[in-house]
């Protein structure tokens, strides 16, 4: 029995390389992220990850601070306040050569900014890139400055909201300082692991697996050692200030995905807070289903030499750090491979890549025969393939959630010879809930997360002799979709399921001031509910210290638009009674209530709705009808102008990115109507008129629309006709028109 089947869908990647899934290029391990057949090395380099940042307003500063344009995580973002001008900066720690500067635009994007560059933070700002006319999107700017800090100085916004960037990456060649006794990237200096670095780790540890037969355990310097703890979300550079949270659990181990010249921050503070790292390596195509970058395992030479190349530089500098614990070479890409290949083909990159992790395990050895090595993979159903292909290997290791308790099973059938770890865990993932009453995954409560850690421990400890811990996911900050699914404290506020494991590993948390329960949260008619219309949802909410509970509310669209971060709406309260306004986007949404206690603790939940158009009496008249316009974009999904009268809301009708245009429709013979109902997409008409006709070239004007907000527009207008048509004037976007849906009614 497998944790799950290899064609089963699931979450792409961990928080701290969710970006990877959307580029390759993210920045946990660049040089370890090259296209086929480029050269490792050769990669940009981004100065910018996880560096400090700060701007000159946030929308909220628990959920769109300065730091989240910054986290690689493309499912977070800075949000300013609605106004002009504001800017936003990060400091890369050191002067530097900046050689490009990458920008990916939220919706509130800036029309008019520059890119500046300063020694000090504080003034003296050089312009290396300014625009009157930004595009939005994604932009990558080849940029030509040198300074320590980077800013970018927005003057004007494109729309009436602020400023918001997913990611501000900056690329370039950091200065290093020949003097400086820490810079791990130069060979003349002192190991990092040097015992000049304060904590109680101060010098190399010898780690092992002993024992065999079903009777191993991890050694430590000669003694036993479970591993306890989580996966690394905060930035490298923030963690001294959240170490204390992840040792507050009894927390004694982390992990990374990638390891690289930032990781040293991370493995300083581990060591001086009493805790170890696996030290992860990135391999294509890592993070499971979606995630980027396709490989060929059996014929990249070029590839595989210089990753393995860089894998073993990382190993020399690391090995002697106090915080190593493990390396853990590649994740989640034995089932990623399922994306790039199939049948025979893909059997034989499987066999290949455990080969190939094999190669460099033995590399490693060699490098370093003082800590042991693995490989990390997202359903156990990898394990043959490094069974047979991967001796090198010392222990297994799996991410498994919600099945996490069948794989001791999984370990039996197989027959294995070596212990393994759990190197991601946690409460069931949309992969394995079933749906809601909307048919969107049923995300498990605050509660039930909580327990699931204590769950999943139990099954991991009970498999005496071979499983020897696991470092649970995610210790992140993220409160987006992802954050709130899996995340002990998003926002840097501690969930129940932070108390749970404290409570488990006799963490100094335990018995603490704990979190709000929010033991209930409903929405009724939640499969109704009416666009831009209020609605209420009820919650059961007590807190066990007593304290004073300030309430925030969200909502996500991931299940209409793949959007992974949230959006925060303003909410009126009447006891436990949440009353919030409707989207206008149809489709179902989801809401998050976040009930904080000032005492940095929160209890979250979530329910989905859909969001429904107002109801229209009378006949459609146009449904279904032959429909013209004049362009629609043939790229992609099908946008052609009778989607926009199919009467199905996830289909549309997109035109070309023009400043005017057209939408018609052939009722099949004169028709009388009273009523219409425009369901716009995100580029919406500002400006329209209504028009009619009998032989489809003479009009007449029964409507004027001016100021239009986009959303859902209904509206009177009578008329009888064979033609009609949206004659569309003025845009209230930078790109062209698009409707879900255009309803002719003829009322009763």
């Amino acid at each position: 029995m497998t944790s799950h089947s290899p064609t089963q869908t699931r979450r792409s990647t961990p928080m701290r390389v969710l970006a990877l899934s959307a580029a390759v290029a993210a920045t946990l391990v660049a040089t370890v992220l090259a296209a086929p057949g480029q050269a490792a090395v050769a990669a940009p380099v981004n100065l910018s990850q996880g560096k400090p940042a700060t701007a000159s307003s946030v929308e909220n500063a628990d959920y769109t601070p300065a730091s989240a344009a910054f986290d690689g995580d493309a499912g977070t973002r800075w949000s300013s306040l609605w106004s002009d001008p504001q800017w936003i900066q990060v400091d890369l720690g050191q002067e530097s050569t900046i050689d490009r500067v990458d920008l990916r635009w939220e919706g509130a994007y800036a029309k008019a900014y520059e890119i500046q560059v300063s020694d000090t933070g504080t003034g003296g700002w050089t312009t290396i890139h300014s625009t009157t006319t930004g595009p939005g999107g994604t932009e990558s700017l080849d940029v030509d400055g040198e300074g320590r800090f980077v800013r970018l100085q927005g003057t004007a916004r494109a729309n009436g909201y602020g400023y918001s960037l997913w990611e501000f990456q900056v690329f370039g060649t950091a200065g290093t300082d020949p003097t400086d006794p820490t810079d791990p990237t130069d060979p003349g200096e002192v190991d990092p692991g040097h015992p000049n670095e304060p904590g109680p780790f101060t010098t190399p540890s010898v780690v092992e697996v002993a024992g065999g037969d079903g009777g191993w355990s991890l050694q430590v310097n000669g003694k036993p050692y479970t591993v306890k703890g989580f996966t690394w979300g905060p930035s490298f550079a923030e963690a001294d200030t959240y170490m204390p949270g992840l040792t507050g659990m009894g927390a004694n181990t982390t992990r990374t995905w990638g390891t690289g010249a930032d990781t040293k921050t991370l493995l300083d503070s581990a060591a001086e807070h009493g805790v170890r790292v696996v030290n992860g390596f990135w391999l294509l195509p890592g993070g499971g289903p979606g995630s980027g970058g396709c490989i060929n395992y059996t014929t990249d030479t070029t590839y595989k030499s210089t990753t393995k190349t860089d894998i073993l530089n990382w190993v020399e500098v690391y090995k002697s750090h106090p915080a190593t614990l493990m390396w853990s070479v590649g994740n989640e890409s034995l089932l990623g491979l399922q994306n790039c290949f199939s049948g025979d083909v893909l059997e034989a990159e499987r066999n290949a890549y455990a080969a190939y992790v094999n190669e460099v395990a033995v590399a490693i050895k060699a490098i370093d025969p003082n800590h042991p090595i693995t490989s990390t993979d997202a359903w156990t159903g990898s394990w043959p393939y490094y069974k047979a292909n991967t001796p090198a290997l010392d222990l297994l290791a799996v991410n498994s959630y919600g099945d996490v308790c069948n794989i001791q099973e999984t370990w039996e059938d197989g027959d294995y010879d070596w212990p393994y770890i759990v190197t991601e865990g946690g409460a069931a993932g949309e992969w394995e809930v079933p749906d809601d009453a909307n048919g969107v995954p049923d995300e498990p409560t605050d509660i039930e997360k909580g327990e699931a850690l204590r769950d999943s421990w139990r099954c991991i400890t009970e498999h005496e002799g071979v499983g020897l811990g696991a470092t649970f996911f995610h210790y992140g900050l993220e409160g987006d979709f992802g954050g709130v699914w899996f995340n002990v404290n998003p926002g840097g506020n501690k969930r129940l399921g932070y108390y749970t494991v404290a409570d488990m590993w006799n963490g100094s948390a335990a018995g603490g001031n704990t979190p709000p329960r929010i033991t209930s949260m409903s929405i009724p008619s939640s499969g109704s509910i009416v666009a831009g219309e209020p609605f209420t949802f009820g919650l059961s909410v007590s807190d066990p210290d007593g304290d004073p509970l300030k309430y925030v509310t969200f909502f996500n669209s991931k299940y209409i638009d793949n959007a992974g971060g949230v959006e925060y709406v303003e909410h009126q309260r009447s006891g436990d009674a949440i009353t919030v306004v409707a989207p206008q986007k149809l489709g179902v949404w989801k809401a998050y209530v976040f009930v904080e206690d000032g005492k940095g603790n929160v209890g979250v939940e979530t329910r989905s709705f859909k969001v429904v158009p107002p109801a229209v009496s009378g006949t459609n008249v146009a449904l279904g009808k032959t429909a013209t316009a004049s362009s629609f974009q043939t790229w992609g999904d099908n946008y052609s102008p009778g989607r926009a009268f199919d009467g199905d809301p996830a289909t549309r009708w997109s035109a070309e990115w023009a400043p005017t245009g057209w939408i018609q429709v052939d009722l099949g013979s004169p028709k009388a109507f009273d009523r219409f109902q425009l369901v716009w997409e995100a580029a919406y008409a500002k400006s329209y008129e209504v028009q009619t006709s009998n032989d489809g070239t003479s009009w007449s004007t029964v409507k004027t629309v001016t100021g239009g907000d986009g959303g859902i527009d209904t509206f009177d207008a009578a008329g009888t006709a064979r033609y009609v048509r949206l004659n569309l004037t003025e845009r209230g976007t930078e790109w062209g028109y698009s409707l879900f849906e255009v309803g002719v009614y003829d009322l009763p």
